[in-house]
């Protein structure tokens, strides 16, 4: 069993990983290969969530953060709350992830603009690999009016 076996994996850099939700066995692989922490950003009542995975995480020796973020309803202060975690986080080797992977890369790549000083391109491209344009409007208004406010102009 690999991470990259997790769907919707997409390997961020050496210490950073996201994907839709893990299976049990994919998160002790994910703690075998050094992972130290786990953000979850998906409700405990998503479909293809873990009955207990902080459970299963903390099991595993790792630390787990649970950010339940509504999808019909994204909020500024779960973006918020989110940064404050990977923030605290520091260096440690991480994954984050969701149902498939649209909160979080939508989440990561404003977290990268914002405390990365990533480029609105770079983010673009980040958030590229799973979400189309015009796909979902109520993300899409949420996404641009962070991307506003990181930028200065919100």
């Amino acid at each position: 069993m690999s991470p990259q076996d997790i769907y919707h994996y997409l390997k961020v850099n050496d210490r950073l990983i996201t994907s839709g939700q893990p299976t049990e066995d994919q998160l002790k692989s994910i703690a075998a290969e050094g992972f130290q922490a786990v953000i979850n950003l998906a409700p405990h009542d998503s479909r293809s969530a873990l009955k207990d995975e902080a459970g299963v995480v903390r099991s595993a020796g790792m630390a787990y953060h649970y950010i339940p973020v509504d999808w019909e309803h994204p909020q500024d202060s779960d973006f918020e709350t989110f940064a404050s975690t990977l923030n605290q986080i520091g260096d440690q080797k991480v994954l984050i992830h969701c149902a498939a992977n649209y909160r979080v890369t939508a989440f990561y790549s404003l977290y990268a603009m914002q405390e990365l000083k990533w480029s609105e391109t770079q983010a673009d491209e980040l958030m590229a690999h799973f979400w189309k344009r015009g796909e979902n409007p109520i993300w899409q208004k949420f996404i641009q009016q962070l991307k506003d406010r990181i930028k200065g102009h919100g």
